[in-house]
């Protein structure tokens, strides 16, 4: 069963902001859009872009390279509904940002 692990303190993330996490050499990318953190795995699954670097539309966030669509809530991809990203649950606890693996 996945455990949380703490990434980073909610100071380094600001609203609207992505980072990079790697835990146990997994890359993970962070997002805090409209009060909620989301954690997804980094890398498109179209070419491997990395989601952390894309641009965020509302509860979406767009790959660099070639502008494939990830919804954060679920990580269904618009442009090919037969894939999703993996998702982990995220939680605040005294000051830091945790992410259950």
């Amino acid at each position: 069963m996945p455990e949380y692990r703490p990434v980073c303190s909610v100071t380094d993330l600001e609203p609207g902001g992505a980072r990079l996490v790697v835990l146990d050499g997994k890359e993970i990318a962070l997002f805090f859009v409209d009060g909620k953190y989301y954690a997804m795995e980094d890398n498109c699954l179209h070419a491997g872009g990395p989601l952390h670097e894309g641009a965020l539309e509302g509860t979406a966030v767009i790959c660099p390279w070639h502008q494939w669509r990830f919804h954060l809530e679920t990580g269904h991809c618009d442009l090919n509904p037969k894939v999703d990203l993996d998702r982990y649950p995220v939680r605040v606890r005294d000051g830091t940002i945790e992410i259950a693996y």
